[in-house]
């Protein structure tokens, strides 16, 4: 009984080892993230789901450049509606990381194009904040709210900055 005991301590304690490591990415690294989401009504007749993925490289500890693509799919089961529906972004990115604990803030910006059967393609720009904890040296979970704004050429940039969207995102990922 003891030994159980002593091996349930041990283990518990196991994380903050870990932490007790130098934690999150070093210059050089890569990084890959994926986050995903979905929701049906209680009958399962009609639904949608998103998934996330990002790519990226960190030029030194701080600064990580890369690419993102999202994919979300909604399901309607209504005759007035399109029954099977697609539709896509792709951006790069860029976030500067703050700080070396197991806690890091960061900012980025983005640009890229939006595109699928119910979005006229279109091009848009995105400022980004968000949070890494690292639960191992490596791995962690991220929240990240990013505010999107579309435009079809150089013209519209300042002027469709208002009529913006929200784009919440929760997910893991691990560097490498």
């Amino acid at each position: 009984m003891i030994r159980q005991i002593a091996l349930c301590c041990t283990l518990s304690l196991l994380p903050v080892f870990a932490m007790g490591q130098s934690v999150g990415p070093a210059s050089g690294e890569r990084e890959i993230t994926l986050s995903g989401s979905g929701g049906s009504d209680r009958n399962f007749d009609s639904g949608s789901f998103s998934i996330s993925g990002d790519y990226g490289w960190y030029t030194n500890n701080n600064m990580l450049i890369g690419i993102r693509q999202s994919v979300q799919h909604q399901n309607i089961e209504d005759v007035n509606f399109r029954n099977d529906i697609w539709n896509g972004s792709t951006r790069g990115f860029v976030d500067w990381h703050f700080g070396d604990s197991a806690m890091r803030p960061f900012l980025g910006a983005s640009l890229g194009a939006v595109y699928g059967d119910t979005i006229d393609t279109s091009a848009f720009g995105g400022l980004e904040v968000g949070l890494k904890y690292y639960v191992l040296p490596k791995t962690f979970i991220m929240g990240r709210a990013e505010y999107q704004w579309f435009f079809d050429d150089t013209d519209d940039i300042n002027s469709s900055f208002d009529s913006g969207a929200w784009v919440y995102t929760v997910g893991m990922g691990y560097n490498f």
